[in-house]
């Protein structure tokens, strides 16, 4: 299954560059949402080296389904707007 990246988890002064949001498609609610929660994310890079970062849906984020999801480590900022997988 995939999974949108929609931004780093941020507040007014701050950014958490290995906390992202992430919108699951079909998911609209945060019952809905709540189900994700454990599973695992992977992050592809693009390119022929295809460098793999994993991360675990920890978290909803608001009422509309947006899970948040910590990673190993920080992801470029270009992810934005890229998928990653949910994995079993």
């Amino acid at each position: 299954m995939k999974a949108i990246i929609l931004n780093f988890r941020r507040g007014r002064h701050t950014q958490t560059m290995n906390q992202l949001l992430l919108e699951i498609p079909g998911v609209d609610s945060r019952a809905m949402a709540s189900g994700f929660i454990g599973k695992r994310v992977k992050w592809t890079s693009p390119g022929r080296l295809k460098k793999e970062i994993f991360g675990k849906i920890t978290n909803t984020h608001g009422s509309n389904g947006v899970v948040r999801a910590r990673f190993s480590r920080g992801l470029p900022g270009d992810v934005i707007g890229k998928r990653v997988e949910i994995l079993e």
